[in-house]
């Protein structure tokens, strides 16, 4: 049993003084004054007493091409919690060529069971549509699978009549289809005009995918999912101004069902990056790209005015040293992702909230509350409210300090925001009633998150 006293506690909605009492991995209790001589005490004087954040964006043991993801369940896990993140949705790597749709979950149970420290789901990924993999997905949700993602672009990318046929099953089964959207044609060209004139710097990789080809693809699916009767559909990673537009358009026009994310990175850094001496910009090839300062400031104000709906990370971590290094002399060889589940919360809480840009509620929000909500975790995650799971970050406002590489855990060799100067630290994190973290140390075990069965949406 554990009692948090004398705490701040803060939801997406309300923030006030109270105790919360734990027991049997759950909250029990949340009132004034509550004692138990068996209580473990926390003293959370001073400090904010928030919901575990949820990720529901994340790649751990990714395999891309030649080149697989340094962090696997175990050290992605470890990074997560000790950043204040206790659970996450990890999106599936491609599997082979025409395989079913379960083929990687299978694979996946077998990644995660006994390695992660934090609860985690699957989002199915679908690389071909058949009459098979339709019916795969009315199953699948029933084992706790109610999202789906879909590529517009890479090698396993959906023609428009398959997006259309997974939408109309999305809409009849209340499951969540996600959206890598960015226009593949387009992309595939400006690359290789890139690649074939001998420009191969780090900064045509953000050139070869510029705004307009991600706002074209957000808006062709946007309009696929309102032919499917607004199915409901979630657009990952949106990094540019002309991408958000398209959805406030859509969203103006009467459509509904549509969610929105960004990532940490877009909201924090520029394609001026790319430019970092030593081969650095390397440490930030992801897709979509870095952009302009216009758009990171257009996506805080969709984050303020409740145009973006979640913030994750995308977190996909390939060392700098050996993996990202490939790109030296051609950037097309450099493996695409960048880490980000250690750092998301601080990173938000720092630049948004002691930086004013949002309330403190609204940070949660985006971090806790509101991707439970869509991805079916919610009330059991995301959540301070008798009966939630007992996952509960402690961060204390009052400390400052300069973000390493060696203050995180995690396998990754570094982080893009390595020297960042930051305002709030997390003191403690519990994950299911236990300490995993507090004062800079981890306590968790290998094995102990357990994989969460998720709700479909409600029709």
């Amino acid at each position: 049993m554990i009692i948090i006293k004398n705490g701040t506690i803060v939801t997406e909605s309300e923030s006030y003084f109270s105790d919360i009492m734990i027991e049997n991995n759950i909250i029990s209790c949340i009132g004034a004054n509550l004692f138990n001589d068996n209580a473990e005490i926390i003293d959370a004087s001073g400090m904010y007493v928030i919901p575990g954040a949820v990720d529901v964006h994340t790649h751990m043991d990714l395999q891309a091409g030649n080149n697989r993801s340094i962090d696997d369940f175990y050290t992605g896990t470890v990074a997560a919690v000790c950043g204040g993140t206790t659970s996450i949705v990890d999106h599936v790597a491609f599997g082979p060529r025409n395989c079913a749709l379960r083929h990687q979950i299978d694979k996946y149970h077998e990644l995660a069971n006994g390695k992660a420290v934090i609860d985690y789901g699957f989002h199915g990924v679908i690389q071909h549509v058949n009459d098979e993999v339709l019916s795969e997905m009315e199953s699948l949700a029933k084992e706790g699978i109610s999202s789906f993602k879909i590529y517009m672009t890479y090698d396993f990318k959906l023609d428009d009549a398959s997006i259309l046929k997974v939408l109309k099953k999305a809409k009849e089964l209340g499951v969540i289809i996600a959206v890598h959207a960015e226009n593949n044609d387009v992309i595939n060209d400006l690359r290789e005009n890139y690649v074939s004139n001998g420009l191969l710097e780090t900064i045509y990789h953000a050139k070869s995918r510029p705004d307009h080809c991600e706002a074209e693809a957000i808006s062709r699916v946007l309009h696929l999912a309102a032919l499917a009767g607004d199915a409901p559909i979630y657009i990952v990673h949106i990094s540019t101004e002309k991408g958000l537009d398209e959805i406030k358009k859509a969203r103006a026009q009467g459509q509904k069902n549509i969610f929105a994310e960004t990532c940490t990175q877009y909201l924090t850094m520029t394609d001026e990056k790319y430019f970092e001496p030593g081969n650095n910009g390397l440490k930030y090839v992801m897709s979509p790209p870095l952009r302009q300062k216009s758009d990171v400031d257009a996506l805080w104000k969709g984050v303020q005015d409740g145009e973006i709906d979640v913030i994750a990370t995308d977190h996909c971590s390939f060392n700098f040293k050996g993996d990202k290094e490939k790109g030296i002399n051609d950037f097309t060889k450099c493996p695409n992702g960048a880490p980000g589940v250690a750092e998301r919360l601080m990173v938000i809480f720092s630049e948004g909230v002691m930086e004013k840009k949002i309330s403190i509620n609204r940070c949660i929000e985006l971090l806790c509350t509101k991707p439970a909500k869509i991805y079916g975790l919610y009330p059991k995650k995301g959540s301070l409210n008798p009966k939630s799971d007992a996952d509960v970050t402690i961060i204390n406002p009052n400390l400052e300090y300069t973000l390493t590489r060696s203050m995180l855990r995690g396998a990754v060799d570094y982080t893009c925001f390595e020297g960042i100067e930051l305002k709030g630290k997390i003191d403690t994190v519990i994950q299911n009633g236990k300490v995993v973290y507090k004062n800079d140390d981890f306590f968790g075990k290998k094995g102990d998150g357990k994989f969460i069965k998720r709700r479909v949406m409600e029709q």
